[in-house]
């Protein structure tokens, strides 16, 4: 027990926290992303189509289920540092509700990742544009994203039921026959009209060798 009688944790004494660490697979997924980058070409093809590669700051790329838990464990890990950390007025706390709301999935992954990047880098310019830009952004975005829907608990998606039209089979039919329709006329606009004219050229003396008439 501390000397107020209250059980101790990690951040008992301490002015200031450090920022949650990735766990073993997401170190491994980012060094073979830093090799796939910046390392040999040998490197780079033992490690395949980097395409494929999982980014931890897009959970969706994370598909080998082990990593994709320690990812959701780490930006856990993250909104408890930056509700202690950063946060002092209720309205900028994000909610625990916060897996239930993709934007805010995909928005906390990305300010996890650059704020690992900025504390990794040997100045403070990094760090100083994740607090000018990054977070006061991200919070910005969520107050205006929630609207307080959330502050008493979790509420169902207000936009469902417009999403639920959107991806009704009959609207999506609409769309398919509007893009078609539409494809049809760009086409048709491509057509030769007159007036342009091609010619041959030497690629190795520049030379105008003929001029053809419109295609």
């Amino acid at each position: 027990m501390t000397p107020d009688g209250v059980p101790p944790t990690a951040t008992a004494g301490l002015l200031v926290t450090g920022f949650p660490e990735v766990g073993p697979l997401a170190k491994l997924a980012y060094r073979e992303l830093n090799l796939a980058g910046h390392g040999s070409e040998q490197q780079a093809r033992a490690l395949g189509d980097p395409a494929r590669l999982p980014r931890p700051w897009d959970p969706a790329t994370c598909h080998e289920a082990d990593l994709r838990a320690e990812v959701w464990a780490w930006l856990d890990a993250v909104v408890e540092w930056l509700n202690r950390e950063y946060v002092w007025d209720a309205a900028a706390v994000i909610p625990p509700c916060w897996p239930a709301h993709p934007h805010l999935v995909h928005e906390i992954a990305v300010v996890a990742d650059q704020r690992r990047r900025a504390g990794a880098a040997f100045s403070s310019d990094l760090l100083e544009d994740w607090h000018r830009y990054t977070l006061p952004g991200f919070i910005d975005r969520m107050r205006d994203r929630l609207r307080g829907h959330c502050d008493e608990g979790h509420q169902p998606w207000p936009a469902k039921g417009r999403h639920a039209r959107h991806t009704d089979p009959q609207a999506r039919k609409e769309r398919a026959e509007t893009f078609a329709r539409e494809a049809d006329r760009a086409d048709a606009d491509t057509s030769p009209r007159g007036g342009r004219r091609l010619s041959v050229v030497d690629l190795e003396t520049g030379e105008i060798r003929e001029e053809h008439a419109d295609w």
